[in-house]
């Protein structure tokens, strides 16, 4: 699923297509926003919040929408043969003369009033790539407790915690940190939970950093998806579990960790 750093990444590339523009096309393929009409509108910008996509028109609507595991965005030149979103998988069209941008696979589509996105994300915690974050440290350290517990890995996955969160970053802040990921959340002190949550922001900034340079996937991942490669700091070949333990699987019900056993060797 993609996490926060994709869908900071993807805001900015459909503000800088679209915003300022007003609408010539604008195709919603969701059955309970089928009928809303954005053409003529303008969009004002388009913001991420944890792993939700914000964008916002001028007539005070939002259109929102979650990618779930397979969706994505793509910005094409208007009248390109690409921009013509006639596959099924497009459900979302939003083109001015210039630029089309096509949501393929989107898991979730609504709109809404601007003013009532509060309503839509109140349930989850500070976005960890936020502007307000460092003011919100102190809430998202106290949101990972509320099951004390809880896995590390699993408490870090929850958004109600912190929002932006998935399992790439989950694990490669674990990592960076020496936690192993079913360590109680409860057993780390204050400090160690900002220091874990300060941790995941830097490593997430960075990614998005080096993906306005170099696109996504250019950031050198130090466990994610590498099962029986070496470590890089020791060695030790890295080894796969789950939010269920380290000797679990991934499976339906399940997320994917990835960590080193000496690096993060259990407490």
């Amino acid at each position: 699923m993609p996490e926060g750093d994709v869908l900071r990444l993807t805001a900015g590339r459909l503000g800088a297509a679209l915003r300022g523009s007003p609408l010539v096309r604008a195709e919603l393929r969701w059955p309970s926003a089928a009928g809303v009409d954005l053409v003529g509108a303008t969009v004002r910008e388009s913001v991420a919040y944890g792993k939700h996509l914000l964008t916002r028109f001028d007539d005070g609507r939002t259109l929102h929408t979650h990618l779930r595991m397979d969706g994505y965005w793509r910005v094409h030149r208007t009248g390109a043969r690409e921009a013509n979103g006639r596959s099924p998988a497009v459900r979302a069209v939003l083109a001015t003369e210039t630029w089309t941008c096509l949501g393929w696979h989107l898991g979730m589509l609504d709109v809404l009033r601007t003013r009532d996105e509060p309503r839509l994300l109140g349930h989850l915690g500070p976005d960890v790539l936020g502007d307000d974050f460092a003011e919100r440290l102190d809430e998202g350290a106290a949101r990972l407790v509320t099951d004390p517990d809880r896995p590390l890995c699993a408490a870090l996955l929850d958004q109600r915690g912190v929002a932006g969160l998935g399992t790439i970053w989950t694990a490669e802040s674990l990592f960076a940190t020496r936690r192993w990921p079913w360590t109680p959340v409860g057993s780390l002190d204050d400090d160690a939970r900002r220091t874990l949550l300060v941790t995941a922001r830097r490593l997430m900034g960075r990614s998005v950093e080096v993906g306005r340079r170099s696109g996504l996937g250019a950031v050198e991942l130090a466990v994610h998806g590498r099962h029986h490669k070496p470590c890089r700091r020791c060695g030790t070949p890295v080894a796969l579990g789950s939010t269920a333990g380290p000797g679990r699987r991934p499976d339906a019900g399940e997320r994917a960790i990835y960590w080193c056993p000496t690096c993060q060797s259990a407490p």
